[in-house]
């Protein structure tokens, strides 16, 4: 997955692999690994259902699958996923980027049980991100506490990351700020719309303008700010969908009225910065906020790297610890930025948002290192686990 999403990532022309595992298909019915890749290709591609074909043609042969190790290898990870997209799980390749880590992905699919043979493994991970699918798997993997009775990532806790259920879990934690954020489904926004039903009833404390977006729903796919119950009509008809979320849209423009917002990584209660984007616009997007064209906002974004653990994790210490207490995750990220009052903003808490070195090093060569950090952080915390270490090494964040 890894080298694919590289590829992509690069804009290479990926048509002839795809014919080569078609090919590859075709003379052996039976090459599920083949099926896997051509999948991927086709979700990179944006062809998601496609992709959903050849998954479930594998996975009625085969459901666990070995990422290639060519090293001598130290540890044997056994990872639990979903079905899905390249956001349906941790991407966990990306961080065992260069390791000496064996990995085998177990799928856990829907309507079906545990395989009884599982490869010989020294540790265990839930990979599987929460969403509205997922939850049938995550409860599944809950069932089965006495094959793994102390993974990496308890999916009771995974459970927990919808961000209605996340702005509920934070809402009095110390020094974070999240705004509440609700389910809500189309006829109850048409009665907000139409003047039925005040916001501050659906809502409570709330006010125009509110951000409005599908469930399960990345990328800033479907989500707008609504400055005027007018608007819920047509957004509706835009984006059509089963269920919302809403919120509250909160103005966090800082330094030289700009937008800033980080991602974060946190691995066994250590905070660790991934990216830092600078943009005029509120929703901000690595990929469009202009750091490729900006070396102004690289070298805002290098020096973030450099201070991020005497000053930004130091300022934020109190949030930090209240997130990996609140939270019970050994390995998860978050999408962040501060208040105009010093407190950390939660966006997203998530385990299954991408953490990569694929930016050119001749444009961003501050980064790299930083992502090597976190690898090996996370490879780190791995080879604590089958050292013996059973509970997270969450002793690391100094709070003054």
């Amino acid at each position: 997955m890894a080298k694919l999403t590289g590829m992509a990532f690069r804009g290479e022309n990926m048509m002839p692999l795809a014919l080569e595992l078609n090919a590859r298909i075709d003379a052996d019915a039976s090459d599920t690994a083949a099926m896997m890749d051509l999948a991927t290709i086709h979700i990179l591609w944006g062809q998601e259902e496609r992709a959903k074909l050849y998954q479930s043609h594998a996975f009625c042969q085969q459901r666990i699958y070995r990422d290639p190790c060519h090293r001598d290898t130290s540890i044997r990870l056994l990872a639990l996923a979903a079905p899905g997209n390249l956001m349906a799980n941790s991407p966990i390749q990306f961080l065992l980027e260069d390791s000496d880590i064996c990995l085998d992905i177990l799928y856990i699919v829907p309507g079906t049980v545990f395989p009884e043979i599982t490869p010989d493994h020294d540790v265990v991970m839930v990979i599987v991100g929460e969403s509205d699918d997922s939850h049938e798997i995550l409860e599944c993997i809950s069932g089965s506490t006495d094959r793994w009775p102390c993974p990496i990532n308890d999916p009771r806790s995974v459970l927990n990351l919808s961000r209605d259920s996340v702005s509920s879990l934070l809402a009095e934690a110390p020094g974070i700020f999240i705004p509440s954020t609700i389910r809500a489904v189309p006829p109850e926004l048409m009665q907000l719309g139409l003047g039925q039903v005040a916001l501050s009833e659906v809502l409570p404390g709330a006010k125009f303008p509110i951000i409005v977006r599908p469930l399960d729903s990345h990328a800033g796919i479907g989500l707008e700010k609504l400055d005027e119950p007018a608007a819920i009509a047509s957004y509706l008809l835009a984006h059509p969908a089963d269920e919302y979320y809403l919120s509250s849209f909160i103005d966090y423009r800082s330094q030289g009225g700009m937008f800033r917002k980080y991602r974060i990584v946190v691995i066994d209660g250590c905070p660790y910065v991934c990216h830092m984007a600078v943009s005029s616009n509120w929703m901000v997007h690595y990929l469009n906020a202009g750091m490729y064209e900006s070396a102004e906002k690289r070298d805002e974004e290098a020096k973030a790297f450099t201070t991020f653990d005497s000053d930004f994790a130091k300022r934020h210490a109190v949030a930090f610890k209240a997130l990996v207490d609140c939270l019970n995750l050994d390995y998860f990220a978050i999408d962040c930025a501060e208040t105009t009052d010093g407190r950390l903003f939660i966006f997203e808490v998530g385990t299954a948002m991408i953490v990569h070195a694929m930016d050119p090093e001749d444009v961003f060569p501050y980064k790299r290192p930083q992502m090597q950090r976190i690898f090996h952080a996370f490879q780190e915390m791995l080879h604590r686990r089958v050292m013996g270490a059973t509970t997270p090494n969450r002793g690391r964040i100094q709070v003054p």
